[in-house]
């Protein structure tokens, strides 16, 4: 069993009827469900993710501080922490002083500011640009078991796209340092008698290369860790991810030195074909670097247009 099964159940079982029984005024104010860290909010976690934040408990997510008084605060946390530590064969954790409160009783404002800035989501264009995206994707993963006024679905259905604009800046710079790493620096490495920068070049193009695939198909980049499992769930391109494993795994030695370029060079050309299916490009070729300031020419707002390629790029 998964750990987003075991909170959904858990939460049917005593969470709803909680809620319903000693907070009938405040209940369709509130918002339940597993969102956040860890792999067990992304659908990921397996035996070897139950060492840590593997337990039958959910998040109750409050609205602001002018909404909800603290005194019903300090009454839903006491009722939270009074439900079952036992479910299904797994207990409930400690709230670790080091990790942080992942499960119970939650402001909406704090889980917003911790991964946006942001109390109330509200996100301006520069914030968009400089913003991590594995802090989107946690505000938008797992699953909400009772909506309440459905004000944080709808945030969340809201920040599940980043805007068009910065979409492209992004792919601009992406695309520039995979065509920089790959269709140029792998080989020029190699023919310096540099086997360790080329390898630096071959992890720079991989990176790259998935950022690009993640904003191809509008979803958010995770942590690194998780990149590779994520990717191979993506509908478009995610099948690309055994020759970027490939690339990363294998030597630099002469054999597949020219083998490694050309999978370079072909995921380029997959890359240039679905940038040209989504009209992102105008560029006629195969060099990743024209179809980069192609991309960047589409931007509509003329600031951020001309603002240097790589602004978006961390």
């Amino acid at each position: 069993m998964q750990g987003l099964e075991l909170s959904r159940l858990y939460f049917e079982r005593y969470g709803a009827p909680m809620l319903r029984e000693q907070f009938p005024d405040w209940a369709e104010r509130l918002a339940v469900g597993l969102v956040g860290s860890g792999s067990e909010c992304f659908g990921w976690d397996d035996a070897c993710s139950r060492d840590h934040d593997f337990e039958p408990g959910f998040c109750v997510f409050l609205p602001e501080e002018e909404l909800l008084d603290r005194q019903t605060e300090f009454r839903l946390e006491r009722a939270y922490a009074r439900l079952p530590k036992e479910f299904m064969g797994f207990s409930r954790a400690r709230i670790s002083p080091v990790g942080g409160n992942r499960r119970g009783v939650i402001r909406l404002g704090d889980f917003l500011e911790a991964r946006t800035g942001s109390r109330d989501g509200a996100l301006s264009q520069a914030r968009w640009l400089r913003l991590e995206e594995q802090y989107l994707a946690e505000i938008v993963n797992g699953e909400l078991f009772w909506q309440g006024d459905g004000a944080f679905a709808a945030l969340r259905q809201r920040l599940s796209r980043q805007p068009a604009d910065v979409r492209r800046k992004k792919l601009a710079g992406r695309l520039l340092l995979m065509a920089q790493a790959g269709q140029y620096n792998y080989l020029r490495c190699l023919a310096h008698g540099e086997p360790a920068a080329a390898q630096l070049a071959v992890g720079e193009y991989v990176r790259h290369a998935i950022a690009v695939i993640f904003l191809l198909n509008e979803r958010y980049l995770p942590y690194y860790k998780w990149q590779f499992r994520a990717l191979r769930q993506l509908p478009l391109l995610g099948d690309e991810a055994e020759t970027l494993e490939l690339l990363l795994t294998t030597d630099n030695g002469k054999t597949m030195a020219q083998a490694k370029a050309d999978m370079m060079e072909n995921l380029a050309g997959s890359v240039i074909n679905a940038l040209q299916e989504q009209g992102l490009t105008e560029a006629v070729c195969g060099d990743l670097e024209k179809h980069a300031y192609s991309v960047n020419d589409q931007i509509r707002d003329p600031a951020l247009r001309n603002a240097h390629i790589l602004t978006a790029v961390g």
